[in-house]
């Protein structure tokens, strides 16, 4: 859990905010006692935001760094498929094409 001084949090208020929409929970001090916690917003027990919220928060995944340039990928070329008599022969021979 992070932590922030009242002068910190009002002189940073958005960047703490920012971090709180990325599942981190931070405890607001004055001198050095814990006075509030900002903390995201939990959906509905079970679903899906809250999950992953607390996923975020335990750290075991991280949320993305960038949003998505949808453009970007839609002009990336399609893969090509592999003609093989089955999906084993298709892996393996897209495993000796890759470097």
């Amino acid at each position: 859990m992070k932590r922030a001084t009242i002068t910190e949090t009002k002189n940073g208020l958005s960047r703490l905010l920012d971090e709180v929409r990325r599942g981190e929970t931070i405890l607001i001090t004055e001198r050095k006692v814990p006075v509030a916690r900002i903390e995201p917003v939990r959906g509905s027990p079970g679903t899906k935001d809250d999950r992953l919220a607390v996923l975020i928060g335990e750290g075991i995944v991280s949320p993305p760094e960038r949003t998505l340039d949808v453009a970007a990928l839609r002009a990336e070329p399609l893969p090509q498929l592999v003609r093989a008599d089955s999906a084993v022969k298709a892996l393996l021979a897209d495993r000796e094409d890759s470097p």
